[in-house]
């Protein structure tokens, strides 16, 4: 049964009931009480739709209480915070423009775009989803129209900037190669070549990307989530940048670095400015050189804070064997043991257990590559919240 069997009449009201009593867990028990007062099926959808917005609130806070889903729009949707930068981005340059979002899903960024100013329009094949994206925009009180059709079809001479987010799923499978895109990357690229902001995978290579677009990487509390790219009217100037949410911290250039032996910290950079090749930023904000000029390792004599990266202090480097790491483990009375690594090959989870780690303590290790070696370092997390004067 579709969502819009949930927007009025008994519907809604079965709805209000299943979301007033929802808990997860107990789904079974709530379709069984329902059904003694409503419809079988309607229940069934309404308990269904109950449980995406409890799920929801993740990505988009106290709106999806109000909020339609269907499972894998909501899967699939922006984070509102990420959406929200984004959108504050177009409206910046392009105030009040007309934006056409071409597979616009259950609209998650044409709410974030119609508060920011822009004047949307989705565009969704799928005519369950597209309602979906309708009753959204409606739930919310915010003006915009969505059309059931096809990306590649749609006449876009009305509109200032174009939106797309390409599907990345096949028979619910993540894509990562660019080339399986839907709608086509030849499509993308032909809608890079005017005013338009196309949403990809974190993992696209940057020799993918046109010339003159601006591949921006995204990440929300440390999370990679996705690069933007900008063209036309929205490129920036610049090939590249890393964007940090919650603190809107940038970078788009990548200074020249040094190489050389580990300082009393490490830095390990935000996934963002990793995947954008900007890491030797970090080195110039912390006044910092390389560890190995492969390896997105940052280490520094002194701590510097930078949202740029989350920081170790070096507390002793270890011979790289598993003898010699569990009796590190043992002897420090270790329990707690996060496991960093970067440049060689190695699984986390399975180096954990061969440690087996037991006491009250807590560390970190660090292991990474040097040239050919590998090299393993003690550490302590600096919190975040420290400050210039010393680690709190």
């Amino acid at each position: 049964m579709s969502v819009t069997a949930l927007l009025d009449g008994p519907g809604a009201e079965v709805l209000a009931a299943a979301c007033t009593a929802y808990q997860p867990g107990r789904e079974l028990q709530l379709v069984e009480k329902l059904r003694r007062r409503y419809d079988a099926t309607l229940v069934t959808t309404a308990v269904t739709q109950a449980s995406l917005r409890h799920r929801a609130v993740a990505k988009f806070g106290a709106d999806a209480e109000r909020m339609y889903f269907t499972p894998d729009g909501l899967e699939q949707a922006t984070r509102t915070r990420v959406g929200a930068h984004r959108a504050a981005r177009l409206a910046a340059t392009l105030p009040g423009a007309g934006l056409v979002d071409l597979g616009c899903g259950i609209g998650g960024d044409l709410i974030t775009a119609a508060r920011a100013g822009l004047h949307v329009t989705g565009v969704e094949r799928d005519p369950e989803t597209a309602a979906t994206a309708r009753a959204n925009l409606a739930a919310l009180e915010l003006p915009g129209d969505v059309l059931v059709g096809e990306a590649e079809s749609t006449d876009l001479t009305p509109y200032d900037v174009v939106f797309a987010d390409p599907a990345r799923r096949a028979d619910g499978r993540r894509l990562f190669d660019h080339n399986a895109y839907s709608p086509p990357w030849s499509f993308v690229t032909a809608l890079l070549e005017r005013t338009a902001c196309v949403k990809v995978a974190p993992g696209i290579p940057h020799d993918a990307i046109p010339d003159r677009v601006e591949a921006e990487w995204i990440s929300d509390a440390g999370e990679v989530k996705e690069a933007a790219l900008w063209s036309g009217e929205l490129y920036g100037g610049t090939p590249r940048r890393a964007t940090l949410l919650p603190s809107e911290a940038t970078v788009t250039q990548a200074p020249e670095a040094d190489t050389g032996p580990v300082g009393r910290y490490i830095y390990e950079p935000d996934g963002a400015v990793v995947r954008a090749g900007l890491v030797t930023a970090v080195a110039a904000a912390v006044d910092g050189w390389l560890l190995d000029p492969r390896i997105a390792y940052v280490t520094a004599a002194e701590y510097v804070p930078t949202p740029l990266a989350s920081t170790y202090e070096v507390l002793e480097e270890l011979p790289y064997k598993e003898k010699a790491l569990r009796a590190w483990v043992r002897s420090q009375g270790i329990g707690t043991l996060e496991i960093k690594k970067r440049g060689v090959d190695l699984d986390p989870a399975q180096l954990r257990k061969k440690l087996a780690p037991k006491g009250s303590a807590s560390a970190t290790l660090v292991i990474t590559r040097i040239d050919r070696d590998a090299v393993a370092y003690s550490c302590r997390r600096v919190a975040p919240g420290a400050t210039a004067e010393g680690p709190v």
